[in-house]
């Protein structure tokens, strides 16, 4: 989505540049020793000045950001105008003094800098007044954008967590377990009862502790290994640091779906994934990866993409970053950015 930045009416520039020229020149024009000449370069001296100070203070807002309501900056910015101004004015009151000659130059000066730095700061809180306006409405629409989109990447985790093949899938694999007196049954309801507890559990969270998403991997892990026995194989391999970060619900096991989605888990071709860290000098760069060797099956399946989007637009939301997929001939593999508690500062 492209912002749109603040701008000021061109029509709404030049007229107020004008009427306050006028304005100005005024006492010149009204005057009984009226001098025509000098009232309309005065009144064309403070038309220019008025201009530039409309597009020098629209210039050098800041856009939309973090930066934008920080005081000093604007601080910054009123005494970099201020001087701006001075030295605007200087050159425009030489100018008038080339073309009229002005008796007492110095003093002329004096009081055309007081009338540029009254001029000044009268369109320098206009100016800052809308566009605080406009930094106000835009925090609102990103809010309502950010709250659009995570009910929107939430519905679609929804529709992740309770997958019906899934669930079909799991209640099959205990048909035959209790049709065969598998001992592990009941380990296997346990299991599956955990994951749809944590479902319910962490369906208004947006961020966990990672150690609690591998405990979910794990029980659902045990529901894979008892449906696809040794044709699927997951090793862990995470830093200890990791541990105390943490992750959008449920990313995990959408990763694992999406391996078993789109390779062949067999006990002739085993599918091996691994999860691990990958650590960097500087803690931003830190990533847990999810990697599987590709193995695509002959007829593959439809996919809408959705996975993957909904776990990017989280990781966007939550961290401002993209997650990064890099995909050769023989490995997939998705890199999340680690998120830590502090990560905001």
């Amino acid at each position: 989505m492209t912002k749109k930045t603040f701008t000021i009416s061109n029509k709404i520039i030049w007229l107020s540049s004008l009427i306050v020229a006028v304005l100005i020149a005024l006492p010149k024009f009204a005057g009984i020793r009226s001098n025509l000449y000098e009232a309309l370069i005065t009144s064309a001296l403070f038309f220019l000045f008025t201009l530039l100070v409309w597009y020098y203070n629209i210039r050098t807002l800041p856009v939309f950001s973090q930066k934008s309501g920080d005081n000093n900056f604007l601080i910054k910015r009123l005494i970099k105008g201020l001087l701006f101004e001075l030295m605007l004015m200087f050159v425009l009151v030489c100018v008038q003094q080339y073309l009229l000659s002005h008796p007492d130059f110095w003093s002329n000066v004096l009081m055309l800098e007081v009338k540029g730095i009254l001029i000044y700061l009268t369109f320098f809180m206009f100016i800052n007044f809308f566009h605080q306006s406009y930094l106000n409405l835009q925090v609102g629409i990103e809010l309502e954008r950010a709250k659009s989109e995570n009910l929107l990447a939430q519905f679609e985790l929804l529709k992740q967590q309770v997958n019906p093949h899934f669930l079909f899938n799991s209640l099959n694999t205990l048909k035959y377990m209790v049709e065969s007196n598998d001992k592990q049954a009941v380990n296997f309801i346990l299991k599956l009862s955990d994951i749809y507890r944590f479902t319910l559990e962490s369906r208004k969270m947006d961020l966990i502790g990672l150690s609690d998403e591998l405990k979910i991997l794990d029980a659902y892990m045990y529901l894979l290994k008892a449906r696809f026995e040794e044709g699927i194989d997951l090793l862990i391999n995470i830093s200890q640091k990791h541990y105390s970060t943490f992750i959008p619900p449920f990313t995990l096991q959408l990763l694992i779906e999406n391996c078993i989605k789109h390779n062949i888990v067999s006990l002739d071709h085993p599918l091996h994934i691994s999860l691990y860290s990958e650590i960097s000098l500087y803690s931003e760069k830190d990533f847990i990866i999810v990697e599987n060797k590709l193995q695509p099956k002959k007829v593959t399946e439809s996919s809408t993409g959705l996975g993957l989007q909904n776990i990017n637009n989280r990781y966007i939301h939550f961290l401002d970053k993209k997650i990064e997929v890099v995909a050769n001939d023989t490995f997939f593999t998705i890199k999340l950015p680690v998120i830590y508690e502090y990560h905001h500062n």
